[in-house]
């Protein structure tokens, strides 16, 4: 494909979360998260791994922004560890946190490189899980201060702003199925979290704008849901699981209302939030890895539909399916249910994990990404000719990090992290990009 597909100003990046590379645990007054507290649970990470070191970004963030100033990208999407600045939650700021974020910003910034700051990538301060997480209304109060405090000590560097990654996660992973911190499974009755985060989302963007960010948007995970089969019960499911998974985090954002069929889920007071909630957005983050199959749930499901794997498609190592007209098909589907209410686009994420190790030379060849990149850039290039404006894309992701409950197996990164010795080893991918983004300029 040719990046002379995509208009000028088109922004090119790579994303990366503090939990998953920067390792530093026990370093710099940072406080316990929700996920040092899971990952300490015996089986609830691959191989009994944890983030304590990670990718070591804490200590090598010099030599991660030269490989980003080598790669070429104009803006780097990374994450504030909320236990690294405010240890419990709330109240006492640790100023060793913030002066390393200065540090990196600034690191950044000398390299021309812009960064995009994402408040909250899931590492929630485990104090504030202790009195309820985000099954508590006061969790998106504390969030607001927290969204206050670095807005007013980083807008001077930082223009663009997300405040909460992927929201669907936290709620069906991390509260509903149990499989993400906090390790909760409630099923349908975890929706709360889903109107917390929402409700914390609203009040940080009105403290975004009030120190004078100049874009805010979201880093919202969607993608195309299938009917397994052409039945009216398939269909029926297939949709109950659009609003759960999509329709649940877009529609409060954009439109100021929740799917109807899940609002007996959200706490009572949810209108009275809605337009907090809905405030407006300079850009709509989508996260894309892959579409989702759905059937009609057994009698005594407690669900209204059953996932089914999505086959006949090539699989990467983290088990997705490799579905590059999904994301076409996502973004025409969102451009048309949302219309005039949806503002420009931006990929926030989208990568995939391949088994990359380095040759007897030390070279990481690695074909399958460079494919799944050219193909996912090409239905981007198509979607934007059937008339969504989509502005940004960001490849998840510039390192090799801790892939959550999964740990350090997949591999995600255009470059290739020893962590043993914390080498870092640009891919072939990364070159790949790098020349596509050199040709675009």
């Amino acid at each position: 494909m040719s990046t002379a597909q995509f208009p000028a100003g088109f922004r090119w990046g790579v994303a990366t979360s503090a939990f998953q590379i920067e390792g530093g645990a026990h370093e710099g007054g940072r406080g316990q998260s929700i996920w040092d507290t899971f990952a300490a649970i015996p089986g609830a990470i691959a191989h009994g791994e944890h983030a304590d070191v990670a990718a070591d970004h804490y200590h090598h963030y010099r030599t991660d922004v030269a490989l980003l100033q080598r790669l070429g990208v104009d803006s780097y999407r990374m994450s504030f560890a909320w236990p690294r600045i405010q240890p419990t939650g709330a109240g006492t700021v640790n100023s060793a946190g913030l002066d390393f974020y200065d540090r990196l910003i600034d690191e950044l910034c000398s390299a021309g490189i812009s960064p995009v700051g994402t408040l909250y990538h899931w590492d929630l301060p485990q104090s504030l899980e202790d009195k309820g997480g985000w099954l508590a209304r006061d969790t998106a109060h504390r969030f607001a201060e927290y969204a206050q405090l670095l807005g007013e000590r980083f807008s001077d560097r930082i223009d663009t702003w997300i405040p909460i990654n992927e929201p669907m996660v936290t709620s069906v992973y991390g509260y509903g199925i149990g499989e993400y911190a906090p390790g909760r499974m409630l099923l349908l009755d975890a929706l709360p979290t889903a109107h917390y985060q929402h409700l914390a989302h609203g009040l940080a963007v009105r403290a975004l704008r009030a120190a004078g960010v100049d874009a805010v948007g979201t880093a919202n995970n969607h993608g195309p849901v299938w009917p397994a089969g052409e039945t009216t019960a398939d269909h029926a499911a297939a949709g109950s699981l659009d609003a759960l998974i999509n329709r649940l985090f877009a529609d409060p954002v954009l439109l100021g209302s929740y799917p109807t069929e899940l609002l007996r889920y959200l706490p009572a007071e949810y209108e009275a939030d809605l337009d907090t909630i809905a405030a407006p957005l300079d850009f709509y983050g989508v996260n894309y890895y892959e579409p989702q199959l759905a059937a009609a749930p057994a009698e005594d499901s407690p669900l209204p539909f059953e996932l089914r794997p999505v086959e006949g498609y090539a699989m990467t190592s983290n088990d997705s399916p490799i579905v590059p007209e999904g994301l076409h098909e996502l973004l025409l589907e969102m451009h048309h249910r949302y219309g005039a209410a949806l503002p420009p686009i931006q990929i926030t994420e989208n990568g995939c994990s391949f088994a990359d190790e380095p040759d007897a030379d030390g070279t990481v060849h690695d074909p399958e990404r460079i494919d799944f990149l050219s193909r996912h850039l090409t239905a981007l290039a198509d979607a934007m000719r059937d008339g969504v404006d989509v502005r940004g894309y960001f490849v998840w992701s510039l390192l090799d990090n801790f892939e959550w409950s999964h740990g350090y197996e997949p591999r995600f990164g255009l470059a290739h992290v020893e962590y043993e010795t914390q080498r870092r080893r640009p891919k072939d991918s990364f070159f790949w990009y790098r020349d596509r983004i050199a040709e675009h300029r």
